[in-house]
């Protein structure tokens, strides 16, 4: 078998046995084809340790630039792609032969409270697409939602008596997530005033539904993101301000007001709590308490 359909062979493993999401197929898929398109091979005998550090080269030189965490993406990919290919007996270079690049800390951007406030107060109006957006931009916050997650939701699947709801995130994983005073009530307003029978949550404000099946009026991820840019700009916030911008508030706010690392973890769905430490940098207090109570002591004002 050539490496085309040896990689059709693993991604549909990927989806299958291992029961990952249609999204990480594509991202795999196209991390993949990247490496088969520039080095132009079509035998997996062909993969050595020389290709793939030309290759890591590449990626370093490309333009546009590409973040070392995202050259690491790539590698990741071929790095589980070369395991697969080790399991059914194919001759090529073993998995353990490539190491990731030491990447930065990654470094986030969120919104502080005043800029929340702004951001959600300007989405005010008395249309259904206010109400529709308001309650978006509410509910981003209040659960710390995934874009992916948040255009998923069906009508059926948020409880606005409980204000509480289980949501299926990265890894087919299940986790609750829970809705403030604000949230509930901007839902509230928006479902009340919806007239239509679509099982979506979110969807594309239009005139003429008959036009449309469920799928098309189900608003889309970019579609979503064009929304929250939209009101950033409303509201005056000059930070590049996207959905996941909501999603780190929404971990910063917990963190800062007291909240401990294990149940922000749960809250936002993370597998490793090491990935939830990333907002420990922007959020631990107690240094800050640290440094204006020992910083400089001696120093006379």
């Amino acid at each position: 078998m050539n490496l085309n359909q040896l990689l059709k062979g693993y991604l549909d493993h990927l989806e299958i046995e291992k029961n990952r999401s249609r999204k990480t197929r594509e991202n795999y898929e196209r991390y993949l084809k990247r490496l088969l398109a520039w080095a132009k091979i079509a035998s997996p005998n062909q993969i050595s340790a020389e290709l793939v550090r030309n290759y890591r080269l590449h990626l370093n030189r490309v333009s546009p630039p590409l973040k070392k965490i995202s050259q690491n993406y790539h590698l990741i990919a071929l790095r589980n792609f070369l395991k697969y290919l080790a399991k059914r007996d194919v001759k090529t270079l073993t998995a353990d032969k490539i190491e990731l690049g030491k990447s930065g800390d990654r470094h986030i951007d969120f919104l502080e409270a005043e800029e929340v406030e702004r951001l959600l107060d300007s989405a005010q109006g008395n249309s259904l697409k206010h109400w529709r957006d308001k309650a978006m931009l509410e509910l981003l916050f209040s659960t710390g939602l995934r874009v992916s997650e948040l255009c998923s939701l069906n009508r059926d699947s948020v409880n606005l008596k409980n204000g509480e709801f289980a949501v299926r995130g990265k890894g087919d994983k299940v986790r609750v997530v829970f809705l403030s005073e604000p949230a509930k009530k901007a839902l509230a307003d928006y479902l009340n005033n919806r007239k239509d029978v679509e099982e979506a949550l979110f969807i594309r404000a239009t005139s003429d539904k008959r036009q449309a099946t469920s799928q098309d009026l189900r608003l889309t991820p970019r579609t979503v993101q064009r929304i929250v840019k939209y009101y950033a700009a409303k509201a005056g916030l000059v930070k590049n301000i996207h959905p996941h911008t909501l999603r780190h508030s929404f971990a910063t706010d917990l963190l800062c007001n007291g909240a401990d690392l294990r149940s922000v973890q749960a809250l936002l769905g993370h597998a490793s709590v090491t990935t939830t430490q990333i907002y420990t940098h922007v959020t631990d207090r107690q240094l800050k308490e640290v440094h204006r109570a020992f910083h400089a002591r001696r120093r006379k004002f």
